[in-house]
């Protein structure tokens, strides 16, 4: 068991109060690491080393094409520890190495696109309808971004911030989940030995107070960058707003997959066990509302039921296993109550509702694939955000019945929508409320286009060109190119 502290100034330090949380293997119930509990002080401490990397050392110099090469060098070498990394994350949430191993390999190609966007012009000539002047705009850095990170998917979540961040010329402190530190820490020391200056990239671990409270709260903090649940997101817009700190916020979401009689259901319902049962439906855009068409409603329960009750639920590190574990006790407890809650509201539950047992891993976290019918859209296990593997099946009569419930909901992160038809998949693609809206298929991402939510699923977009516009502040400048400013008070003179 390895023991670590913070990293600041492409070092690991030791925390001021000495003091430390264990780090969980939840396939296994034992604790692998231990990770620093960073307090007020030594926050401040990684904030400034930020500020003074901002300000003072080799990055504000450092030419958009310097930055592009550290980027594409960090790319290579998260890409020569892929296997490492995705051993990490696998053994802090417990999903499936293939799923860790495939995002982690992909990192490389966000940073490279983002060292590219790092060296494309960003600022506009603008005509005027003054005489003599010129005007353009130029596209600035932030300063220091506050950069906190969930336990899903702690490095993908984390490079979604971390490449524009610092493409863009900010320094970055970063702050994941206390259940998935370790990843997070080792990605830092890549970043150093990749030649990132000191201070540019720094991380504190803790818990989300009192690490995350003195982190958003420190007055050197320009940006706040997270993504998470929705109840801290509204905490942390709260805590910027007293400052008017810029913030980002990618939150929770309950979003609709709706399957329509015309839909190719072969291909449906395995879009929607991939879509609530991949990474144990530990995703915030996880199709865990699944809307169905009376006419083929019996069908896709039955379907989607005996594809719940067939997955393999076993050792994340295990080729052959569908799904992993859940990440933490916290978390676990969390999905056997909204079993709970959801058949007292009188869902009728046809699939899983129980722990899974899997040789070998007695004390793992692990749950079996849910599946709840005959569900309300009024009920608790369709307006809340399970996070888990559990899956609410609504039936619905027609288009307008599909699109009003799919958007009778507090979020508005992503949905799906199943049909042969050409004309209703872009009608309706039309009228959902939602930041992504997938057609035949579900729970794609990438680098080039924007992700983010509508409603209290968030505000901003990562990912995309745009996605630097959130790390940037924009100048305007205007020059005169004519005789000089004549005296306003006399302009005869």
């Amino acid at each position: 068991m390895r023991q670590y502290g913070l990293f600041v100034d492409n070092e690991m330090v030791e925390p001021a109060t000495g003091e430390y949380l264990d780090v969980v293997n939840p396939a296994r119930g034992h604790v692998w690491a231990r990770v620093a509990n960073a307090r007020a002080d030594d926050v401040g401490r990684a904030v400034e080393s930020a500020r003074r990397a901002f300000e003072s050392g080799p990055w504000p110099a450092c030419r958009a094409a310097d930055r592009a090469k550290l980027l594409i060098r960090l790319g290579q070498l998260v890409e020569d520890h892929a296997e490492e990394l995705a051993g990490l994350q696998v053994d802090e949430n417990g999903k499936l190495m293939r799923e860790m191993l495939g995002q982690t390999r992909l990192l490389p190609e966000y940073f490279n696109y983002y060292a590219g966007l790092a060296q494309m012009p960003t600022g506009t000539t603008n005509p005027l309808h003054v005489k003599d002047m010129v005007n353009y705009t130029v596209r600035e850095p932030l300063g220091v971004v506050a950069a906190i990170t969930p336990w899903n998917s702690p490095l993908l979540l984390l490079a979604w911030k971390l490449g524009p961040a610092l493409a863009a010329g900010n320094t970055v402190v970063a702050k994941p989940s206390e259940v998935t530190p370790v990843s997070v820490l080792r990605l830092a020391e890549l970043a150093a030995e990749a030649g990132l200056p000191p201070g540019v990239f720094n991380v504190v671990t803790g818990l989300g107070s009192p690490t995350g409270t003195a982190l958003t709260g420190h007055p050197g903090v320009d940006k706040i960058a997270f993504t998470g649940s929705t109840a801290t997101g509204r905490a942390i817009a709260a805590e910027a707003g007293k400052s008017l700190k810029r913030v980002s916020l990618e939150l929770g979401g309950k979003s609709p997959n709706i399957v329509f009689a015309d839909a190719d259901l072969d291909s449906a319902v395995n879009g929607l066990v991939a879509g609530i049962f991949g990474a144990s439906g530990q995703t915030c855009m996880a199709g865990s509302r699944i809307l169905v068409q009376e006419s083929h409603y019996d069908e896709v329960v039955t379907r989607l039921a005996e594809r719940a009750e067939a997955i393999k639920v076993g050792d994340p590190r295990d080729a052959a296993s569908e799904m992993g574990t859940v990440a933490c006790q916290a978390q676990f407890d969390k999905v056997r109550h909204y079993v709970e809650v959801a058949t007292a509201d009188g869902a009728r539950l046809v699939a899983g509702g129980k722990p899974a047992v899997v040789d070998g891993f007695p004390d793992g976290l692990f749950m079996r694939p849910t599946v709840f019918a005959d569900v309300r859209n009024d009920m608790r296990i369709a307006r809340e955000e399970v996070f888990g593997p559990i899956a609410a099946v609504i039936p619905f009569r027609d288009e307008e019945e599909a699109v009003r419930t799919a958007n009778d909901t507090d979020f508005g992160l992503a949905a799906g929508i199943w049909t042969g038809e050409v004309q209703r998949a872009h009608r309706v693609a039309g009228r959902l409320r939602a930041g992504t809206v997938w057609i035949n298929n579900y729970r794609k991402t990438s680098y080039a286009t924007p992700f983010g939510g509508y409603k209290q699923s968030g505000l901003g977009r990562e990912n995309g060109p745009d996605a630097l516009h959130e790390y940037t502040e924009e100048k305007s400048v205007w020059v005169d190119t004519g005789q000089g400013v004549k005296d306003p008070f006399n302009p005869r003179a």
